[in-house]
């Protein structure tokens, strides 16, 4: 028999300064037996820094031919494609073909997957962020995590604040550029 997804829920109280975006988030997150906690709480965080009308999770890593996370604007086009973790190159050059910005969240080494993508064809690789933490955030992040959880996430001058369940953490986050 088939393991099925674990269901966690999030209560987020979003301030994002950088970005003037405060709201109130209540997730249902499917995580997939395969699904890494540190993926989806890098899922989780990626969700709230790109906060806007129309983002959405999708079907997850069952789907090939979606991101982790993307934005739709009120037609049904993809105004944003945003990766998780350290997707190939081929995935980021048709995510960056089909949205108007592509974004990669990730919970490894920055400079590896950056490396990975050397010589490989991108579309407008140039306009591709790639976002990071400090070394060891995310799985601090993962210890205080429940099925259910209460989360507060400020961003503010670059630095990301975050309490989950009464742990406070606190990283920088990292921006950089794949062309």
């Amino acid at each position: 028999m088939a393991l099925g997804a674990t269901i966690h829920t999030f209560e987020i109280q979003l301030a994002d300064v950088d970005r003037g975006v405060y709201d109130e988030l209540q997730l249902r997150v499917a995580r997939h037996p395969s699904e890494t906690a540190a993926y989806m709480v890098t899922r989780v965080l990626a969700y709230c820094l790109e906060y806007e009308e129309g983002i959405a999770f999708s079907a997850g890593v069952s789907s090939t031919d979606e991101p982790a996370v993307l934005v739709r604007d009120l037609t049904g086009h993809i105004t944003a494609w945003i990766e998780i973790g350290a997707p190939d190159a081929a995935r980021l050059h048709h995510g960056s073909k089909l949205a108007d910005r592509t974004a990669v969240y990730t919970h490894r080494d920055a400079a590896k997957l950056l490396t990975s993508w050397e010589g490989k064809t991108i579309h407008e690789a140039e306009n591709i962020v790639v976002r990071s933490f400090d070394p060891g955030f995310i799985d601090t992040v993962v210890a205080p995590l429940e099925r259910r959880n209460t989360m507060t996430v400020s961003l503010t001058e670059g630095q990301l604040y975050v309490d989950l369940n009464g742990a406070s953490l606190s990283s920088a986050v990292h921006e950089h550029r794949v062309g």
